[in-house]
């Protein structure tokens, strides 16, 4: 049988070293500067979630996976593959010095990768929980979401009752979207789990992976980070995630400057920085319109409206466009952002904003420039370049030890992102590619995205 994990470990080196290079060169450059970080990941460990706290200084390398999927797509895969190498690369170089790839430390790190991951760099998994569950028209769930009033409200709010698997959506897309094996898990799943949505995905993902780590040779079982809502509900209103959202709401002044990160003016001032939840649950921030108004600088109150709206199609049928149904209208008071409380008043923040409050020091995106949206990372970079100068969330280093500088980016190549060797979509659910090793001819190639700094 042949060792996909040394063809594909074997094409990382031969075209992905430099990247290796600049996560090593950045551990160094950052290696014994005490941020006092008290980070809590978690990992399901033979069907239980495990919680686990990393008290001493980490370099945090930070991948994804989506809730609006139950099941993992080829693109996951890749991902996970792309951080947990990236990792274990960038650790043993590390440990062994920067040099020129030799046969010695390919055996190494083959034997580091069939192993849990450990080092000083800790690969982890972003779970964004904001996300609506249908958000890209490939949830099998998809018509069961819609009839139980859940495809305009939050994966951190939904519960897997009323829910089941859309047998229009297994028939049509059975070989492109997802397997029957899938199928018969999702239903399994939701059978014997609890209400929690969120739960139920992860367990899900989980489950799928013992079989890649065989395949691959190599152990995925990666830990993961669910936010910003789930971090949110858990912190108190001195929280740091709290601390983004007042502090960038106000007034005039704070709301343009993050605006600015944003590429946007304030002429129009229809973009909400936190999206507030509707008293019907409502919380899409596709799906929201917001309109701010001020008087004399002091941010009065935003008119929020929810109504019906197209999110997105899958990879195989671009007319298949997923739907969010709501509607509702209310006003809040610019008070009530300026002086945040998620528990008096539930939003969901942008991801620009929260991700500051996200432990990485460097993250892995996926097809960034074709695939990724080039505007949200640099929003993204924007932001921490803005709160490092003192315009923009004032004191983040001092009040909460948050190193706001822009972690280093990462990229997996467009051309070379895993799909369906047939449909060539790369939201294709791993369960429906036939062989796997048909994936692994597109190589493991990441890129450093210099321009996000």
């Amino acid at each position: 049988m042949e060792d996909y994990c040394k063809f594909l470990l074997e094409d990382f080196l031969a075209s992905s070293f430099s990247t290796v290079k600049k996560i090593v060169e950045g551990v160094l450059a950052v290696k014994g500067q005490s941020l006092n970080r008290k980070v809590t990941l978690f990992q399901y460990v033979n069907g239980k979630k495990i919680s686990v706290p990393f008290e001493d200084e980490q370099f945090y390398l930070r991948g994804s996976v989506e809730y609006a999927n139950p099941q993992l797509t080829v693109e996951e895969v890749q991902g996970i593959i792309g951080i947990r190498m990236l990792a274990a690369c960038a650790n043993y170089y590390f440990e062994y010095g920067l040099h020129t790839p030799t046969q010695d430390d390919t055996a190494a790190l083959l034997e580091a990768l069939k192993k849990p991951p450990k080092g000083y760099i800790v690969p982890f998994l972003l779970n964004t929980d904001d996300v609506e569950l249908n958000r890209y028209s490939m949830n099998p769930l998809k018509q069961s979401i819609i009839d139980s009033g859940q495809s305009a409200i939050p994966a951190a709010n939904a519960t897997t009752e009323g829910l089941k698997i859309d047998e229009a959506y297994t028939k049509k897309y059975t070989g492109s979207l997802i397997s029957k094996k899938e199928t018969d898990l999702i239903s399994e799943t939701l059978n014997s789990s609890g209400s929690s949505y969120l739960d139920f995905v992860d367990s899900i993902k989980y489950q799928q992976l013992p079989h890649l780590s065989k395949f691959f040779d190599m152990d995925l079982s990666l830990y993961s980070l669910r936010m910003p809502l789930s971090t949110l509900k858990a912190e108190d209103k001195n929280g740091l995630l709290h601390y983004i959202i007042r502090e960038s709401n106000q007034d005039y002044a704070s709301i343009e400057e993050a605006y600015k990160c944003m590429g946007r003016s304030m002429n129009k001032r229809t973009t909400l920085l936190t999206v507030p939840h509707s008293k019907k649950g409502y919380g899409s921030k596709r799906v929201a319109r917001g309109k701010l108004h001020f008087e004399n600088g002091k941010f009065h109150n935003a008119t929020i409206t929810y109504k019906t709206t197209a999110l997105y199609p899958n990879g195989v049928d671009p007319k298949d466009i997923a739907i969010a149904v709501c509607d509702d209208k209310f006003n809040i008071a610019g008070e009530q952002l300026a002086d945040y409380s998620f528990a008096e008043m539930p939003s969901s923040p942008q991801f620009f904003l929260y991700s500051m409050a996200s432990p990485e020091d460097a993250a892995v995106w996926h097809g960034v420039g074709v695939f990724g949206s080039s505007q949200l990372l640099q929003s993204y970079a924007n932001a921490r370049n803005a709160c490092q100068a003192g315009r923009l969330i004032k004191d983040l280093n001092q009040t909460y030890h948050l190193n706001t500088k822009v972690p280093l980016q990462f990229n997996l190549v467009p051309e070379n992102l895993w799909r369906h060797p047939i449909h060539n979509n790369i939201d294709a659910s791993i369960g429906s590619i036939e062989n796997l090793s048909d994936l692994t001819h597109w190589g493991m190639k990441l890129e450093y995205l210099s321009a996000f700094k």
